[in-house]
């Protein structure tokens, strides 16, 4: 993919994430690598007022390359993608059941097996810190081993994918399942699959795609 046609696929995953209401307004972000620097959504953009040649290029450093401001929380998405080399891409939201059980500053455990996709037993929280910041950063690296997504207390989500399109799959998903979970949490205590059997699922999604999988 040209750097033009990755500029274009961040500015369609942001619009896709719009209509989907997942951000609005100037909240959530987006990056992606771009050879050996990171692009990312520059502070305040959104679909409305970002073309390609608004989304900023940093090195791993965090130095500017070019002209912009990137997003407030480009702390995070380089801490992200410095620590781990299997990620290529990030989004940011603030989904509102994301948000919501964000505010309980707890992880979403294994009510539904497919909590398994995200990598292990439950969907973890990282603690509070300040939008922008380098805690909020490290935080949401620490909560992100072996995980493909996580919560970030009253605040949002944030997925990490091997591409654009997997890390928006991944961010659908999660809000999905949040959705879901807060509403079994309406009608009481959602059973809670043990962690024998997600070990199970976990392993089934390792062929996921290449064997068949129950609906």
């Amino acid at each position: 993919m040209t750097e033009r046609e990755l500029r274009h696929s961040v500015l369609d995953v942001v619009a896709r994430l719009e209509t989907m209401g997942f951000n609005h307004g100037s909240s959530g972000n987006v990056s992606c690598r771009m050879g050996e620097d990171i692009l990312i959504t520059p502070t305040g953009g959104n679909s409305g007022n970002t073309t390609p040649d608004r989304l900023v290029r940093l090195k791993r450093d965090g130095t500017l390359v070019g002209d912009g401001l990137p997003s407030s929380e480009w702390h995070m998405h380089l801490a992200i993608l410095n620590a781990y080399p299997h990620v290529n891409a990030i989004v940011h939201t603030h989904a509102d059941c994301c948000v919501a059980l964000s505010c309980l500053a707890k992880p979403i455990p294994a009510f539904h097996y497919m909590i398994a996709s995200f990598g292990g037993n439950d969907v973890p929280c990282a603690p509070y810190a300040t939008f922008g910041t380098r805690a909020l950063a490290d935080g949401a690296v620490a909560a992100l081993e072996k995980r493909k997504a996580c919560l970030l207390a009253n605040h949002g989500m944030i997925a990490a994918g091997k591409g654009l399109q997997a890390a928006f799959e991944l961010t659908v998903k999660l809000e999905t399942l949040a959705r879901q979970y807060l509403l079994a949490c309406q009608a009481g205590a959602p059973a809670i699959l043990p962690d024998d059997e997600m070990a199970r699922v976990l392993e089934r999604y390792g062929s996921y795609g290449r064997a068949a999988l129950p609906a």
